[in-house]
């Protein structure tokens, strides 16, 4: 009997030694599979999650940057399972090529219903087509881009030009994102809804307290898609506590504010009802008060957010790239030099299209920086994505623009450098493939304002650049994320301004 038992033990060390062998051969010559996540039984990624929440973009694009395809998936509890891609083969998979197997779903709908409602960006079908249809005629008008620039003009010269040039004299220490968020949301209030709310002025305690309200109804909306779990928001909201009270008063006063617009509107006169965005809406139909609030809400957070994010990362590149300010500041003297301008005119349509280098920076720091750093869509079928990847009907997917900039196989060996001269072929600027570059999102859902952005973002940034010399406060190391519906600086951007030359303002 003892003879059989160290027999079999025998038996046993030997094929443990020979199983051991065998996966210490076979796993040295092969290259370790990565699988993405980390997924740990019953709870996916949340430990994971939990650890990096606070980083989800730096941590997101690490993954990607290992996975073979730049994509992976991603379960949590609460029924969250999904695709996480960098690909851009996918991306144009997801937005254009198969794009009514994608929309935003109700999940995601359900997220930000309290905030957005139903307006264009949080909606899906025919109702996402009937404003999409109105909108895009008014993009497209001649009158629009004059509107634009004249609305930017009268923005730039007699609020943006004052208070920099203040602030420069006194050596005043100033939130330049704070800045540019007030006037994006003077000039898209004029634009779409030929509202003046004097908000850049620093006039009006209820303009002040509405955008308070509006950041932290983004924000705290925001919050939503990085609860732990989908119930413990869904729990606070039902018992109106925590986060959610607080969310629930600011989407308050949004609304109000929002409304008032409306009712101005409605009651101006029939034949001015055909100037902006928002009269056009009203004019098109018998729409209710709540659709119009979404409209407008809707793009105050498009024309607010979205160029302040850019500029605002824009002015701290620039603040450590004295090269590129060089560049720049050579582009617009030759401009005004051709068209016999003096500094402090403000630059025509045909002028601010000119500014090729210019427009390379901007377009570079957008890569960079991408306003909306990731978008979610929900799949309706079973399928697979291009790059092989499995993706369920009702998984969600999110393609990641923040990750896409920072990919070595999209944009080469220094895709972390900012180079705008990635953007130029023979000093012309080269726009790239808008599935490599979906900053301005892409396919039937691409940004119909990307031309009133750039307008906007290149005729600040000429008016600001010639005219001061921007100190930023902390240039060694990007500020600290906040993560709303858009990417912003969680403290701001604090500068200090010097007068580059006098300007000659006519």
């Amino acid at each position: 009997m003892a003879m059989e038992l160290f027999s079999l033990q025998i038996l046993l060390y030997f094929a443990f030694f020979s199983v051991s062998l065998y996966f210490y051969f076979y796993t040295s010559n092969k290259k370790p599979v990565n699988k993405g996540f980390k997924h740990y039984p019953i709870v996916g990624v949340l430990p994971d999650f939990i650890k990096n929440r606070h980083r989800f973009l730096d941590w997101s694009t690490e993954i990607l940057q290992r996975c073979p395809t730049n994509t992976a998936t991603l379960s949590r509890p609460g029924k969250v399972r999904g695709v996480v891609t960098a690909n851009p083969l996918n991306v144009e998979h997801v937005l254009k090529t198969n794009f009514e197997n994608y929309p935003k779903g109700d999940r995601f709908i359900l997220i930000l219903e309290d905030f957005l409602g139903r307006g264009i960006f949080n909606s899906d079908g025919e109702l996402w087509k009937v404003q999409r249809k109105t909108a895009s005629y008014e993009f497209n008008t001649r009158s629009l881009r004059n509107f634009v620039l004249e609305s930017v003009r009268s923005e730039i010269l007699t609020r943006l030009v004052p208070i920099l040039s203040k602030a420069s004299k006194t050596e005043e220490l100033l939130d330049l994102q704070d800045i540019l968020e007030r006037f994006a949301f003077d000039n898209i209030c004029k634009v779409a809804f030929n509202v003046d709310p004097g908000c850049l002025d620093g006039d009006g305690t209820s303009r002040s307290d509405f955008m308070r309200a509006f950041e932290d109804a983004a924000c705290l909306s925001a919050e939503r898609y990085r609860s732990l779990l989908p119930l413990i928001w869904k729990t606070k909201r039902f018992f109106n506590i925590g986060s959610e009270r607080v969310l629930k008063k600011s989407i308050a006063t949004v609304h109000e504010f929002a409304n008032d617009i409306i009712r101005s509107r409605m009651e101006s006169e029939a034949e001015n009802l055909d100037e902006d965005l928002l009269s056009r809406f009203i004019g098109n139909g018998n729409h209710s008060l709540e659709f119009l609030r979404d409209i407008v809400i809707s793009f105050i957070l498009a024309g607010r957010d979205t160029t302040s994010s850019a500029l605002s990362s824009f002015f701290w590149l620039l603040s450590s790239r004295l090269d590129v300010q060089e560049k720049i500041l050579k582009e617009l003297e030759s401009i005004r030099a051709l068209n016999k301008k003096s500094i402090g005119d403000i630059y025509s349509f045909d002028e601010l299209r000119d500014m090729h280098y210019l427009q390379a920076a901007i377009s570079e720091t957008m890569r960079l920086y991408p306003p909306v750093p990731a978008d979610t869509k929900t799949c309706m079928k079973d399928e697979v994505l291009p790059d092989g990847t499995f993706i369920s009907k009702g998984w969600f997917v999110m393609y990641h623009a923040y990750a896409m900039g920072r990919m070595e196989n999209i944009w080469g060996k220094n895709c972390c450098e900012y180079s705008p001269e990635r953007w130029l072929e023979n000093g012309i600027f080269r726009p790239e493939n808008v599935f490599k570059f979906p900053v301005f999102n892409a396919g039937l859902r691409i940004c119909l304002g990307k031309e009133m952005a750039y307008i906007q973002m290149k005729s600040i940034a000429a008016s600001v650049i010639e005219r001061f010399v921007i100190d930023v406060q902390n240039k060694d190391k990007y500020p600290e994320h906040l993560l709303s519906l858009t990417l912003r600086m969680k403290n701001g951007l604090s500068v200090r301004l010097k007068e580059r030359c006098v300007a000659v303002i006519n």
